[in-house]
């Protein structure tokens, strides 16, 4: 299981390294996925993300991605944290987070307050990983393409 995840893992940061574009066009769109993946919207992020990237101008493909950073693995801490984040910002008279509560339809059922504690606090953690999402991103991709770059004019030059 564990090898597996991490060949998931590999192909996908590979699959977004290797997007032909600008690295501020990839980072970009990964911060937008990242953005949107830690809002309490499980059944949206994608194409919340996408349709981000739309709206800023940054990769399609790469907001997809950047929607992992929450997967079933995470979302009960993330949603969990979201949720005592938003309280602590909104603090409405709401029922307690409980781990049956993961789909925006059902946090929707308890109430349009519970709801907005949960959006309050998932934009108070995505924000700022968005943030460092770009910058961590945009670098890690100028040295990738940089490295690839190299590589490729040194076979051009044995050829």
């Amino acid at each position: 299981m564990l090898e597996k995840l991490k060949r998931v893992i590999r192909y996908l940061t590979l699959r977004l390294m290797r997007i032909n574009a600008t690295p501020h066009y990839i980072a970009l769109g990964l911060a937008v996925g990242v953005f949107a993946g830690l809002l309490p919207i499980l059944p949206f992020q994608i194409v919340t993300a996408v349709g981000l990237a739309f709206v800023v101008r940054g990769s399609k493909i790469a907001a997809a991605l950047g929607t992992w950073v929450s997967n079933p693995l995470n979302w009960v801490p993330l949603y969990m944290l979201s949720y005592y984040i938003g309280h602590a910002v909104l603090p409405f008279d709401i029922p307690p987070f409980t781990t049956f509560q993961l789909e925006m339809a059902e946090m929707v059922e308890l109430g349009w307050m519970f709801f907005a504690v949960m959006m309050v606090g998932g934009l108070v953690v995505a924000t700022p990983s968005a943030i460092v999402s770009y910058f961590v991103a945009l670098k890690g991709i100028r040295a990738y393409q940089a490295r690839r770059k190299a590589r490729l004019s040194r076979q051009k030059s044995i050829d």
